[in-house]
This record gives structure tokens, C-alpha cells and sequence, in this order.
């Protein structure tokens, strides 16, 4: 039987400045994710949108979620096969496409992950665990649009041999 889980987050918007959404430049879209327990997430629109630049915003905010869903898994899979990951940066990358009707839709990310692992590591099972974190990662498996990984995997130096 699959097991459940359920997440929930509060939006609070804060960017009434008096006369609420009276009309479009009326308003900042500043907002706050919060969750018991944890530090709050400042977030507005993109700057394109009227928002805020310092704050995130949710396409931001998905792409972000896709990578980390990747990098754990991908922690994961390594720990379970003997490989030492040392160190885990993504720089990823999303691509929206916006409609004529002011809507749009997100056309891909790609994740882009430099990882260094220690000495012994093969590298073909480091990209083989890169699809398998694909393949299991709870956020790529619930989008519509393609979510490409183009990992470099490096090998620290031996220093004692």
C-alpha cells in the first residue's frame, strides 16, 4: 500500500499599501511562506511582474524545489552505493514562456549539478545515479515540462597515494 504524506505552508500576502488591489500598480506583491517551526520566506512576483527583486518568487521557488529534490536523492543513492560525496553545487536553471494572454507555462529547468566525490568512484555509476535521482525524485514526477540533468562529476585527487 502507498504511503501518504501531506505538507502544508501558509501565504500571507503583505503588500497592501492602503488601498489594496484598487488597481494593478496599487499593490506590492510581497508575500511570506511560513510553516511552524521555521523561518519565514520572503516572496513576491519576478521583477517583470511588478516585484520585488530581494525576494523570491515562485518560479524561482519551483526550480529551486527541483533541484533539491534531485540533490537529495541523489545524496541518497551515492550513501547506498559507497560513493563519498565532498561537496554538491547546482546551479539550475528554468526557462517560462509567457502567453499572449498574460499566463504561460514553464518549458523546462535544467539542473546542472558539479559534484566532487572521493577517490574509488566510478565515474559511470555517478551519472547512472544521476537518472536513478531522476527517476525518483517526488518533484520532477509531478511536472509537465522537461527536467534535464546535466551533471560533472569530479574526483578528488588521491593525497596519499
Amino acid at each position: 500500500m502507498a504511503k501518504e504524506h501531506s505538507y502544508a505552508i501558509d501565504v500571507s500576502w503583505i503588500g497592501n499599501m492602503g488601498t489594496g488591489t484598487s488597481s494593478y500598480t496599487a499593490y506590492k506583491r510581497d508575500h511570506q511562506l511560513v510553516s511552524p517551526g521555521k523561518a519565514p520566506i520572503p516572496g513576491s512576483s519576478g521583477p517583470s511582474f511588478r516585484g520585488d527583486p530581494s525576494r523570491y518568487n515562485p518560479e524561482e521557488l519551483l526550480v529551486a524545489a527541483l533541484s533539491a529534490c534531485h540533490m537529495l536523492w541523489y545524496l541518497h543513492l551515492c550513501a547506498d552505493s559507497g560513493i563519498v560525496v565532498t561537496d554538491y553545487q547546482d546551479h539550475a536553471t528554468g526557462k517560462m514562456v509567457e502567453s499572449e494572454d498574460g499566463g504561460g507555462y514553464f518549458a523546462q529547468v535544467v539542473l546542472n549539478p558539479d559534484v566532487v566525490v572521493k577517490p574509488g568512484a566510478d565515474p559511470d555509476r555517478c551519472k547512472e545515479l544521476h537518472e536513478m535521482a531522476h527517476r525518483l525524485c517526488f518533484i520532477a514526477n509531478s511536472v509537465k515540462f522537461l527536467v534535464r540533468c546535466v551533471s560533472r562529476t569530479v574526483i578528488q585527487p588521491d593525497i596519499h597515494g
